[in-house]
């Protein structure tokens, strides 16, 4: 096994709702030897049948707050004005010293908070690969309406936010124009191979 093969990274998926980013997560964990899904804090309770420290690290908000202070996060953020959700830095960078790679899916706003991270941490800067995962916006809306799960002000809130997260494509190191659930597949893989090569060699992912 070459060292670029072995050479841990972290994946930060990102892209409009529809995209097929927790599909893409999920079947990366589910059949690439070697990966790990993040697991992200939040002050919501549990539902049924979650578990702590598997589905989430379940933090009340006063003890959200105390690790947000002390600076135990490298992003979080509020969710429709409900719940924070966040990503510890522990949950991060323990895994990718031990050589385990990460893939996270998170918003436009997190994969920023990513970035700013990584300058003040070279194993972070290393490792992080941003893809970006895109759709016309029409597709996207015929996506969330098939899904049957949302109302129309619920889609059209999406919508919305999509609009504005198509715009920061470009600052990504990947975008994969979405198809099929395999070829978006096959592109995230290849975006990972090269990912390895890089973080391998030494260089420095996404820039600031």
């Amino acid at each position: 096994m070459s060292e670029a093969t072995q050479t841990p990274v972290l994946i930060v998926l990102a892209g409009p709702a529809g995209s097929g980013k927790t599909t893409l997560c999920e079947r990366l964990v589910r059949t690439t030897p070697g990966f790990e899904r993040v697991v992200t804090a939040t002050t919501r309770p549990p539902r049924e049948g979650e578990r702590d420290g598997v589905d989430y690290h379940f933090l009340s908000a006063g003890e959200f707050d105390r690790r947000v202070a002390a600076g135990a996060f490298l992003e979080w953020a509020w969710v429709h004005q409900k719940h924070r959700y966040g990503t510890l830095a522990s949950a991060i960078l323990g895994p990718l010293r031990d050589g385990r790679s990460l893939v996270i899916n998170v918003d436009v706003q997190g994969v920023n908070s990513f970035r700013r991270a990584a300058t003040a941490d070279p194993l972070l800067l290393r490792s992080l690969c941003t893809v970006f995962i895109d759709l016309p916006l029409d597709v996207s809306r015929q996506r969330l309406e098939g899904r049957g799960t949302d109302g129309v002000e619920e889609i059209e809130r999406r919508l919305r936010t999509a609009a504005a997260e198509r715009l920061e494509r470009d600052r990504f190191d990947f975008v994969i124009e979405s198809r099929s659930r395999d070829d978006d597949f096959a592109a995230l893989l290849r975006a990972i191979e090269r990912a390895r090569s890089k973080a391998a060699a030494g260089l420095p992912g996404t820039p600031v």
